[in-house]
């Protein structure tokens, strides 16, 4: 139970900072020349405008893209500029699945954390077995939901909104080379997190066996200890007092 309390939270952090950064994947490309010490500003989506004549070099541009907002940075500059995804990559279908596929598994691993707590009950001595291990089933259906989100996009993610039938390109574009970046990572290892501690609260549905009383096998010991001979008849016993 104490390896899922953590491990459930852990995972639900690290799979929230994924779905809301912006670093799915990552491109570099190098765009035009610019003067050294001219000024230069990002304008809407990400545009490179301004600039004045001069010796120039080149400038490397950094897009990323997430869930829901993109990014374009000119590399060791403070030019940066995010705008919520639009466009055919918004409305590619495994890019709305994967958005989906986040949502519920977010919103299904806060509340298998919460059921779980209720379960625990640190507060007490006899936990609810039956409702953290409810919990626990949640928080791993959660960890394969996100999990699958992650696998769809890494598959497919050179495709995302690429439109196929189109033959038309610019050569004035640069051509971005996509690779899974930083939210990627973050995103399997919480994933992970969330199966493993989930896994690990389904074992609360296992009991705890008891020693039985020799005189009264029927009953276990815990519960029967005062009626049992063998054991209340015994002077040489250590008491703890246990608590969370």
């Amino acid at each position: 139970m104490v390896t899922g309390i953590v491990f459930a939270p852990l995972g639900l952090v690290l799979v929230f900072t994924a779905a809301i950064t912006p670093q799915w994947r990552e491109g570099q490309a190098r765009l035009g020349t610019a003067a050294p010490g001219s000024l230069l500003r990002l304008g809407a989506k990400g545009q490179v405008v301004g600039g004045r004549s001069g010796p120039v070099e080149a400038l490397l541009l950094v897009r990323s893209d997430g869930l829901w907002e993109s990014c374009l940075q000119v590399e060791h500059s403070e030019l940066r500029q995010c705008w919520p995804v639009a466009g055919l990559y918004q409305r590619d279908p495994r890019v709305r699945l994967a958005q989906g596929l986040v949502l519920t598994s977010l919103f299904l691993c806060g509340t298998g954390i919460v059921l779980a707590c209720i379960g625990v009950r640190c507060w007490t001595d006899i936990p609810l077995r039956g409702v953290a291990a409810s919990g626990g089933l949640l928080v791993m259906m959660a960890g394969l939901l996100s999990l699958t989100a992650l696998g769809v996009y890494t598959h497919n993610l050179a495709k995302l909104g690429v439109n196929p039938n189109s033959k038309v390109t610019n050569p004035r574009l640069p051509r971005l080379t996509l690779h899974p970046a930083g939210s990627l990572y973050f995103g399997w290892l919480g994933s992970c997190l969330q199966v493993l501690g989930g896994v690990a609260l389904l074992f609360s549905f296992k009991r705890p066996r008891c020693h039985t009383c020799p005189s009264r096998p029927e009953l276990p010991a815990c519960p029967a200890c005062r009626t049992c001979p063998e054991i209340s008849n015994k002077t040489d016993m250590d008491v703890y007092e246990v608590s969370c």
